[in-house]
């Protein structure tokens, strides 16, 4: 699968860098977006060090993913000529993951003020499969109104809210069950997390 994969400023950048990592496992192509602000989240809440420049960042990806079997590539926040930013040859699959309030808002209100705005607003209008991950508590009525809005649009809008009827031992089980939910709304398989009713692989 071809996918548009964006990462904003809210808390929780885990949560994104996980779903990269399993995308690229399971062999996909990735189209990356990182806005600024989650640039700094990612360096304060995690142990990596995102690079400054587009570049420098490339190589680190290249360098990461080094023998997987999946692609990846990063665009930066103005790069209007990314495949992201055109219908023809954008990705029917986006993940907003985490999303911050403001970029629901702009997502919601079709500003398309940068890539990861206009990405997303790509796949509204071609009728793809858009999935935000908003990571705030607690929410005030604007952001609800705006999650109303998206889901009205067949937007998923799927909150990273932890489950714990899987009997979480560790922080990385607790990403996993959201990262896990992301896979199964992109129609993707995965093995992160044991179906409701089943024991995973017994």
């Amino acid at each position: 699968m071809e996918v548009s994969l964006a990462i904003t400023g809210a808390s929780g950048a885990q949560y994104g860098i996980r779903l990269l990592d399993v995308l690229m496992a399971q062999g996909h192509s990735v189209h990356l977006a990182v806005s600024k602000a989650a640039a700094m989240v990612i360096n304060i809440e995690t142990p990596e060090q995102w690079p400054g420049s587009l570049r420098a960042q490339q190589q680190w990806l290249d360098e990461r993913y080094q023998g997987q079997k999946g692609s990846v590539k990063i665009y930066g926040e103005n790069d209007w000529m990314s495949p992201m930013a055109s219908g023809s040859s954008s990705a029917d699959t986006m993940v907003v993951c985490p999303c911050s309030t403001s970029t629901l808002s702009a997502i919601a209100t079709g500003a398309s003020n940068n890539l990861i705005e206009r990405a997303a607003d790509v796949v509204l209008k071609e009728r793809g499969n858009l999935i935000v991950v908003p990571r705030e508590t607690p929410m005030n009525t604007i952001h609800l109104r705006h999650m109303v809005t998206l889901s009205e649009l067949g937007v998923t809008v799927l909150p990273a809210a932890p489950g714990f009827y899987q009997l979480p031992k560790t922080i990385d089980d607790m990403i996993d069950f959201v990262v896990a939910r992301i896979l199964q709304a992109m129609k993707l398989e995965q093995d992160l997390l044991p179906k409701w009713g089943y024991k995973g692989s017994e």
